[in-house]
């Protein structure tokens, strides 16, 4: 139980920083920054491997990568969507 709240809050903070580096906030507040980090850390991994630093299940630089790239993939499809609108 401790294991899922630890990795809660990192996802979180993983998916808050990519927001941070790409400069636009993900859609869904707290709940988005923790998807967003969960599924950037998938993509991390699955993109460059599992090597480095690891906390709360999550490989920090692949996750903080595949975030970034998560939320700028997400940012260009919002902003694609409202200007079909």
């Amino acid at each position: 139980m401790l294991g899922w709240l630890w990795a809660l809050i990192v996802g979180g903070i993983i998916g808050w920083i990519a927001g941070m580096i790409v400069g636009r906030d993900i859609p869904g507040g707290v709940i988005g920054n923790i998807i967003a980090g969960f599924i950037g850390g998938w993509l991390g991994n699955m993109l460059l491997g599992s090597w480095g630093p690891e906390l709360g299940g999550f490989y920090l630089i692949q996750a903080i990568i595949g975030a970034v790239i998560l939320v700028f993939v997400v940012s260009l499809v919002m902003r694609s969507m409202r200007r079909t609108r």
